[in-house]
């Protein structure tokens, strides 16, 4: 088996872990073919891939990805090995030498050496090598745009990354000689943004993964008597350019990622051989970490920390059945509404997070009430206490004035392919496959069957433009209210079509800017409410709040609180199982697509259902008089 560098990763997250997994010390020299390293990655990639179409999710808000079943996410994988594949072509194509990437040919290059009766092994994504140098470069199923994102500037300037892109290659800008980095912002602030990508639980676990791998290589060379090479060794991260526009380009029906407009390239490349030098010691103390729990074998709980990766893709696999099974599925202490920041105590500590949950804090109502200084945390602790809903109809009677009729209740299905497919595409962007569409005329006026509209691609064609024709034949730009559940998903869409097909963009962007979201009804607008007159302490105020929501207000939390409906019986459940069973189709039966077609008719029509009737239990709820 030995130590791979997935294997060292997931060993180190805490001092349990190994020994849940019950390693055994002879599988640690044994050794690993490429066919047993890949399909030990297997699921890594995958987490990585969906980590990525989750985080395109632009509102940041509770995502059925989360609840991603893995049986289901095999049919993504010849989308990782295409990023594999574009990473290895580009550097075949820019760097001198001999260029090894290819997983399926079993020739990927391999590095191991042992130390204390353990072999750790891994194996490399894009391996180069010319006369000077060598090249590493991993491939992750991610963009630039994390990396570009660290920024910062002088008070009220604009913004600067902490990286430079030269030649389609990103850069640290301390490593670059003479640049002028006061000119953008204060050294302190570059090094705050550099720091991030020392967290190898933040988006510099990319670049962990890297460091260790680095450390594996390096373990070789010396062991081998052959450091005298290491200096020549430079390490790269190979990931998607975010800001790459596809031109629509295909060769016997595959896509050609030419350089765009803007010469951008479809892959870039990150240089971290300084960074991964500086990571060396971090690594080091974990092999001292991952070597004692081997020795110790210790299955003990110890604290949930951030190497729990709490609700991330990434999360342990063991805390939902162990480690984590001691938080309540409902109403724990996490479940406060917004709460990022935690609570202060009488002496002015924080506590927050998982550590509320080592402190013994483990229900909403085990926090101290003195701790509570939101007026909404107020609220949901009262609503849990007194076991009654919290309604402020006054407030939701003055924003369920400001819709206009009809209701164009909108759903989009999307597929964030990792690879553009269509002309004007991006790397993840949400390319809609689906929308589903329920007008209702006046309030309560809507037939879930005659007063809906439904629109779904046939096949893997780019059917974006009908998709225009049908929104656009159905909804009038000139009147009404575009209504969804974070309305801002469905706009963005609409904003990207009307950029990719300029001669719609005038009626559509008339829609977009009708847009109205169903939790201005339920949660707030404090913009709009403040606009209205009301103080901003009032604005802010959650307007209604069951116990069942348990924090969260997600169309699956809400949906129960006001009407019978559910998404169990349905064959399509969630938006995981929606985009898979899009991506499967050229793998399905004629009879299989008969079936999922329908499915995913049904499930996009329940979303856009379920705000109709959310709407109008909401509606006849504020219309309630007290007896």
């Amino acid at each position: 088996m030995a130590i791979t560098k997935t294997n060292f990763i997931n060993y180190t997250r805490c001092p349990r872990y190994v020994a849940l997994e019950e390693i055994h010390q002879e599988k640690l020299m044994a050794d690993v073919e490429l066919a047993e390293y890949q399909k030990e990655e297997y699921s890594d990639k995958l987490q990585e891939l969906v980590a990525g179409m989750y985080e395109a999710d632009e509102e940041g808000h509770e995502s059925d990805l989360i609840d991603k079943e893995n049986r289901y996410l095999e049919v993504m994988m010849p989308y990782y090995k295409k990023i594999e594949e574009l990473v290895g072509a580009y550097v075949e194509q820019h760097f001198p030498g001999k260029t090894v990437y290819s997983e399926d040919n079993f020739t990927q290059e391999c590095f191991d050496f042992n130390d204390k009766g353990i072999k750790y092994l891994c194996y490399v994504d894009v391996y180069n090598e010319d006369q000077n140098n060598i090249n590493i470069i991993e491939v992750k199923a991610t963009t630039t745009n994390k990396f570009m994102s660290l920024q910062s500037n002088h008070p009220k300037k604009d913004k600067y990354s902490i990286f430079l892109k030269k030649n389609n290659i990103l850069y640290l800008k301390d490593e670059i000689k003479d640049y002028n980095i006061l000119a953008e912002m204060p050294l302190k602030n570059y090094e705050k943004q550099k720091a991030k990508l020392f967290d190898r639980y933040g988006v510099g676990k990319y670049i962990y993964d890297l460091a260790v791998q680095r450390f594996i290589i390096e373990g070789e060379y010396k062991q081998s008597n052959n450091a005298a090479k290491l200096d020549n060794i430079h390490y790269y991260l190979g990931v998607l350019n975010h800001e790459y526009v596809f031109d629509g380009t295909y060769q016997d029906g595959v896509q050609v990622f030419h350089p765009d407009e803007n010469g951008n390239e479809i892959v870039n490349l990150i240089d971290l051989t300084k960074v991964t030098k500086e990571l060396q010691a971090y690594v080091l103390q974990d092999k001292e970490k991952l070597e004692s729990y081997i020795a110790n074998m210790d299955a003990a709980s110890c604290p949930l920390s951030s190497g729990c990766e709490y609700k991330k893709q990434t999360q342990c696999k063991y805390f939902n059945q162990i480690c984590g099974k001691i938080i309540p599925a409902k109403n724990s202490s996490l479940a406060y509404k917004r709460n990022g920041f935690g609570f202060k105590d009488e002496m002015g500590n924080t506590h927050k997070g998982l550590n509320l949950i080592n402190e013994g804090y483990l229900n909403m109502l085990d926090i101290p009430e003195s701790w509570i200084k939101s007026e909404n945390h107020h609220i949901q602790r009262n609503s849990l206490l007194k076991d009654e809903q919290y309604i402020d109809k006054e407030k939701i009677k003055v924003m369920l004035k400001q819709i206009e009729y009809p209701i164009y209740h909108l759903d989009f299905e999307t597929f964030p392919c990792p690879i553009p497919r269509f002309k004007g595409e991006t790397p993840y962007i949400q390319s809609p496959f689906e929308f589903s569409l329920h007008i209702e005329k006046s309030p309560g006026v809507c037939d879930k069957n005659q007063d809906n509209y439904v629109f779904l691609a046939k096949d893997h064609t780019d059917c974006r433009e009908d998709m225009i024709k049908a929104m656009l034949k159905y909804m009038d730009p000139n009147k009404g209210t575009l209504f969804a559940q974070n309305v801002s998903f469905e706009k963005g869409r609409i904003k990207e079509l009307a950029n990719i097909f300029p001669e719609y963009k005038k009626p559509l962007m008339q829609l977009y800017q009708r847009g109205f979201d169903l939790l201005w009804l339920l949660d707030t607008n404090s913009k709009i409410y403040k606009e209205l007159g009301y103080s901003e302490e009032e604005a802010k105020k959650m307007n209604f709040y069951d116990k069942r929501m348990s924090g969260s207000f997600s169309i699956k939390k809400t949906l129960p609180v006001f009407t019978d409906l559910k998404y169990d019986d349905l064959e399509v459940r969630n938006g995981t199982m929606a985009i898979i069973e899009y991506a499967s189709y050229p793998y399905m039966s004629k009879e299989e697509f008969q079936l999922k077609y329908q499915a995913l008719i049904d499930y996009c029509k329940q979303d856009t259902w379920a705000m109709v009737a959310i709407l109008d239990s909401l509606r006849k709820k504020v219309e309630e008089q007290k007896v």
